[in-house]
């Protein structure tokens, strides 16, 4: 199954600033893994040592949050998007 996964702008730089890039895959997981396999050193920002999905990155299956689905087992299909979501932390103390 072809996906399109969105890029966040801080990992572009591993996907030669592309924002859309077209992955194979039947799951989620398997998506990460084939973005990976075409963009080497983006899943270590992605997944920590154990290989889940770090909780600081949120996974959107068709704006669907796959932590409220099958997590990485979330299956896709022909035509999806998978959007990856860093959280934003800091700002300004009033």
């Amino acid at each position: 199954m072809a996906v399109t996964v969105r890029i966040p702008t801080p990992l572009r730089k591993f996907t030669g600033d592309q924002s859309d890039v077209e992955v194979q895959g039947e799951t989620v997981g398997e998506a990460i893994d084939n973005l990976e396999a075409q963009h080497a050193g983006i899943k270590e920002h992605m997944v920590d040592e154990s290989g889940a999905i770090r909780r600081f990155v949120n996974v959107y299956v068709n704006e669907e949050d796959i932590r409220f689905l099958d997590g990485p087992d979330t299956s896709v299909k022909d035509g999806d998007q998978v959007t990856i979501v860093p959280a934003i932390a800091g700002g300004c103390s009033f």
